[in-house]
């Protein structure tokens, strides 16, 4: 396969998770603001930093308020990671891969980027967020399940999934990180009903409330959500789940190529961490600490699966 033909995949569905993940992570935002007593803009800091654009906000706006934080997240152009930005990226990537797909996964990108675009064009009211998220991430889901249910198995389909899985982890990392910048009102709070309650939605953030409750039986624990989002392997959202589909894919493609990277040996490592890891160990190291170093480690191996299949020859 030609690099440019892989890159194309692997970046389109990069960009379509992320556009889904950054209306998820303004969704935990909105979520975890409406628990704090005295809630204030100063909120927003936190989703900014956990979205990794912080400083290119203050660039565009001097002052931080939630309204500019919400539009510089969701339809601010200027911006390369809103939800705007990453749906008209995702389609250009699509239609330079045209031929790679199947008609159904095209359409299913094609129609997400014109009823975004629709919807994005103006600036939003704070009513109309929850229904505009829920739009985002149904929007994204038919697209990945056209592609799920019509593509061939073969390595297009695998840096396609490898791009979809390494985009979760980084973003199931960050939101799970949106907790630690907005923080409670005082440490003694830790534990307490508040705790419970913005973890909870944390939870409702990531789709993941009711599984919890099955595996957990509802007992709301800040260890047991960390452990939930980070190493149980049959969430799909969590890190663990998303670094099992990530080595497979490679071993496929390590199967298709007859070659091994230096990327395979990185994507080993990480799995085989999380899967020796325990939340204890985490939770003694610094949760924010353990998810700052596993994005580093998260762009690492994406950056070698760039240089490794070549992606711009």
């Amino acid at each position: 396969m030609l690099g440019r033909t892989a890159n194309g995949l692997y970046w389109m569905f990069r960009y379509i998770e992320r556009a889904e993940n950054i209306a998820r992570l303004v969704d935990a935002g909105l979520r975890v603001s409406l628990t704090r007593a005295g809630s204030s803009d100063e909120d927003w800091h936190g989703v900014l930093e956990s979205a990794g654009v912080r400083e290119a906000y203050a660039k565009v706006h001097p002052q931080l308020t939630a309204a500019d934080a919400i539009d510089y997240l969701l339809r601010d152009t200027t911006n390369p990671s809103s939800v705007m930005s990453c749906i008209e990226w995702g389609r250009n990537n699509a239609r330079m891969v045209r031929t790679a797909l199947t008609r159904e996964t095209w359409e299913a990108t094609n129609e997400a980027w014109i009823d975004l675009k629709a919807r994005l064009a103006n600036r939003l009211k704070a009513a109309d967020l929850p229904e505009l998220i829920d739009v985002i991430k149904h929007r994204c889901g038919l697209i990945r399940g056209a592609f799920h249910g019509s593509m061939l198995r073969n390595d297009l389909y695998n840096f396609s999934r490898i791009g979809t899985f390494i985009e979760r982890a980084d973003n199931t990392s960050r939101i799970l990180d949106v907790k630690y910048y907005v923080l409670l009102p005082s440490v003694s709070q830790v534990g307490s009903a508040l705790d419970n309650m913005q973890w909870e939605q944390i939870l409702r953030s990531v789709s993941a409330h009711r599984s919890y409750g099955w595996v957990y039986d509802g007992d709301l624990q800040s260890a047991n959500i960390a452990d939930f989002l980070i190493l149980k392997i049959q969430m799909p959202r969590s890190l663990a789940y998303c670094y099992e589909k990530i080595v497979s894919n490679l071993d496929y493609l390590a199967d298709t190529y007859g070659e091994r990277l230096r990327a395979h040996e990185t994507a080993a490592a990480i799995r085989s961490s999380l899967k020796r890891g325990s939340i204890a160990e985490i939770m003694d190291i610094g949760l924010h600490e353990f998810l700052e170093d596993f994005v580093t480690r998260n762009n690492q191996l994406s950056a070698e699966i760039t240089t490794g299949y070549r992606f711009y020859e």
